[in-house]
Order: C-alpha cells, then structure tokens, then sequence
C-alpha cells in the first residue's frame, strides 16, 4: 500500500492495537492536524490514550466506527 493510499477496513483489522494519529487521520479520510484538533477539543470520534505530548488511538475503536459506516 503507497503510503498516500486510503487503507481498507481489512487492513486496519491488521494493524496493532493502538496506532498513530496520521494513521487513524489517514484511515477516517482527514487531515493529521484537523484529527490532532478534534482530540485537542476533546471531539474524537475514537479513543485517544495520551502519553505525554502524544496520543495513540485505540484501533478496535476505529473499526468499530468504520464498520458503522
């Protein structure tokens, strides 16, 4: 998969348990800083677990959004 290519739901389902922001940005079709917003204004639409000055999203989370879909 190139690296600007939207990732299937099939592969989200393999990716570990909590992921990066430009991923999670990536897979829900946005940009890194409107997905780093959304989590500074407390309005994610998945989990964020922060550590520090970064935060991991939870994937399970993120399917089950997508799945919603």
């Amino acid at each position: 998969m190139a690296p600007t290519d939207a990732p299937t739901l099939e592969d989200i389902r393999t990716w570990p348990a909590t992921i990066g922001v430009p991923d999670a940005a990536r897979a829900l079709g946005v940009s890194k800083s409107h997905m780093h917003a959304l989590i500074k204004r407390g309005e994610s639409p998945v989990r964020i677990l922060p550590f520090g000055t970064r935060h991991r999203v939870v994937t399970a989370d993120l399917i089950r959004l997508l799945e919603a879909a």
